[in-house]
């Protein structure tokens, strides 16, 4: 096979994939593909260049932004003949007289239309940019892709892309500069294009928005091709020949010097041949240039760009392969999850799996039994622990049974608690007032962790859900996963009912029977015996009395004699602390003390020894028997909640899914597809018949490519 054939179809490898991706939308693949891409500013002469490379007008030309859309441009070389190549039936578009039949392009989104008439051509890509961006010079990023046939090219894949800008014109966009910025790096930053710098040769080099954009992806110039333009219209006595010699800013791939058509050139409609014909005795005879002639103007730019994406196919072509191949394999399982290419399958098994799959993990999840356990955060079920013997736990012991009831109280209960009688021994009644108003007060924090266990729940719900989500069913029939959170959550719900009894009861439980018979209890002689022991040990430390009053310190005991030894100004009756030690009392001779009750009646005077001792002796049976209650809540708390609502979610779920959602009457309206699952498996399945066909292309090809 020639040099010239077999580079011939190197390129056409490229082109038919560049079509098939281009067919299904450039966004749908990510295989980049070895293309050259044309790069500079609205007056560089990009658009010279490229009708210089065909030989024919054909592109838009005028003010402003003329080139809108990228143009995917694929030259094809073939022999002259009389004939169409093919002999099709193919329609042809075009009325030129001087139109040759060897010549002609056709467009991707017009299959079967061949134009003889280039000026057709031009008149084309103008109706297909305006319809894709409207007349207001906007860009679009969505590529038009056009394949010339010509005996007068060399087979090449060139990009067109917009000239770059500074200021927005007319009604251009605000940020028209960003946005062909974007666009142009979108394409120049894939390691696999080849950046053309378009630069006037009558402007600084260093000033070249080209070449700035290129080294932007391509810092060492690796990759990069300088086209220097517009070489006849520098200064007299300047060339290019630093440039050309790599001294001013070097590029590897070097630079090519053309002479394009004027402006005054183009409005005569000279000939391309004619210009080239120009180009060439320009180079051949300019002193500066005559010596390398052979390495400058379109001919060999033509093939030098031949020559190197060629040889930057041969390079990338075994990793395109292996891209496609990859590629394939991703969009077919992707295509079996929604139900394959027909949509048809069995889709009453999906909801079973579904249920089977979410349950296990579910379940997994709780135990911690996963494979993929988390480093870094308590997850799962070791949340509920958390819960548990954590939150629940430090809750529970925080509650101080005296932080609401005061020593004053205790007192006004005792009183009330023995009725009209004076009371002889601590009162039992005044105790279980108490500590049941104590345990009460438990409810609270029990029904708080029933509440923190729930939402631990439906936390795990949304992590067993995203787990099964990546299989796609839920994605493909929304109706089921909304239908399916649903029922799980209403499943929770329902469970917390007995779980919330059950932890009430528990709590009602405890308050309604004090069992002072517990073998953990601090019995009431025992209690009598440490206060009277700690009034002892107050009585020794404290300061002796003062002799000439007669009194003993506050607090003390003597000998069950009254704390006050001032027999006149004793009041040793039962009820002596609800009455003033400084109330004066007028009274008539022979007439007896006695007024009415007040309104309301409270103690004055602070406690008593007597009031004391019964306080404290309170005090520490409440505080006895209310830490034996807050262990066996510590404890049963846990296993109640675990019994009704964790226990039964993991035992029970399965079954209430099942009944819910594996009905005939309820399957049809849950598994209707989704418009996205619809739209997703018609991409995949176009994706699919793609890459199929670029892998017969490159299969076919890619091992006389690489020989």
């Amino acid at each position: 096979m020639g040099t010239a054939s077999l580079g011939g179809e190197i390129v056409n490898v490229v082109n038919k994939l560049q079509d098939v991706f281009t067919a299904v939308g450039s966004s749908a693949s990510q295989i980049d593909l070895p293309q050259i891409c044309v790069l500079g500013s609205q007056s560089s002469g990009k658009s010279s260049v490229l009708e210089n490379l065909v030989g024919r007008d054909f592109l838009p030309r005028g003010t402003g932004i003329v080139t809108r859309r990228p143009l995917v441009l694929q030259l094809i070389n073939r022999k002259a003949t009389t004939k169409q190549a093919n002999g099709s039936s193919a329609k042809v578009v075009g009325d030129d007289p001087a139109a040759n039949e060897d010549e002609w392009g056709e467009f991707l989104h017009l299959p079967g239309e061949k134009f003889y008439d280039f000026n057709k051509i031009r008149a084309e890509i103008v109706r297909d940019t305006e319809a894709k961006t409207g007349r207001n010079a906007g860009i679009s990023p969505q590529p038009i892709n056009l394949r010339i046939y010509s005996p007068n090219v060399l087979t090449l894949t060139l990009v067109d892309l917009p000239g770059l800008t500074k200021v927005p014109v007319g009604d251009q966009p605000r940020d028209i500069e960003k946005q062909i910025k974007d666009m142009l790096l979108k394409y120049i930053s894939k390691p696999a294009c080849i950046v053309l710098a378009v630069t006037a040769a009558n402007t600084d080099l260093a000033n070249s928005d080209g070449l700035k954009l290129a080294r932007e992806v391509d810092p060492e110039g690796q990759r990069t091709i300088g086209v220097l333009t517009k070489v006849d219209l520098m200064d007299q006595g300047t060339d290019v020949v630093d440039i050309l010699a790599g001294r001013i800013i070097p590029l590897r791939l070097g630079y090519v010097p053309v002479v394009n058509r004027g402006q005054r050139d183009i409005d005569s409609n000279k000939p391309i041949s004619a210009a080239l014909e120009y180009e060439r005795q320009y180079f051949e005879n300019h002193p500066s240039y005559k010596g390398k002639a052979q390495y400058c103007g379109t001919p060999f730019l033509a093939r030098k760009l031949n020559v190197i994406l060629m040889a930057h196919i041969r390079a990338t072509l075994p990793d395109i392969k292996a891209r496609i191949s990859q590629q394939l394999q991703k969009y077919n399982t992707e295509l079996q999850s929604l139900g394959g290419a027909m949509g048809d399958g069995n889709s009453a098994n999906v909801v079973l799996s579904v249920i089977t799959e979410f349950c296990s993990e579910f379940r997994t999840i709780i135990d911690g039994n996963g494979s993929d356990l988390s480093l870094n955060e308590l997850s799962g079920g070791a949340r509920i622990s958390f819960v548990f013997h954590e939150l629940f736990n430090n809750g529970i012991k925080s509650i101080d049974p005296f932080d609401q009831v005061k020593d004053g109280d205790i007192r006004i209960i005792l009183y009330n608690s023995s009725g009209s009688t004076p009371a002889v021994f601590v009162g039992t009644q005044a105790f279980e007032k108490i500590v049941k108003a104590q345990i009460k007060r438990l409810e609270d924090p029990s029904l708080k962790c029933c509440q923190l266990v729930y939402d631990e729940l439906i936390r795990i719900l949304g992590q067993a859900l995203n787990k099964i989500v990546s299989s796609l069913p839920f994605r493909r029939f929304p109706a089921l996963r909304d239908r399916f959170n649903s029922v799980v959550v209403t499943f929770f719900k329902n469970a917390m009912n007995p779980t919330t009894k059950l932890v009430t009861d528990l709590v009602s439980m405890q308050a309604c029977y004090v069992n002072t018979s517990h073998p953990d209890f601090l019995n009431g002689h025992k209690a009598m015996s440490i206060v009277q022991d700690r009034l002892n040990a107050n009585k020794h430390s404290t300061p002796a009395p003062d002799p000439k009053s007669g009194k003993l310190a506050p607090g003390q005991i003597n000998n069950n004699n009254d704390l006050d030894v001032d027999i006149k100004q004793a009041d040793n009756s039962f009820f002596g602390s609800f009455f003033s030690a400084t109330k004066n009392v007028s009274k008539k001779k022979g007439a007896a003390v006695m007024e009415a009750p007040p309104a309301i009646i409270r103690p004055q005077a602070p406690l008593s020894e007597r009031e004391t001792m019964e306080t404290e002796v309170i005090k520490l049976l409440i505080h006895s028997y209310f830490n034996i209650v807050k262990r066996e809540m510590i404890d049963m708390v846990p296993k109640a909640i675990s019994l009704t609502l964790v226990n039964r979610s993991k035992d029970n779920l399965q079954q209430e899914l099942l009944q819910e959602l594996y009905k005939p009457e309820v399957l049809d309206e849950l598994l209707k597809e989704s418009d996205y699952v619809v739209a997703r498996r018609k991409e995949c399945v176009q994706m699919v018949q793609a890459l199929n066909k670029a892998e017969e292309y490159v299969i076919s090809h890619v091992g006389t490519i690489v020989c």
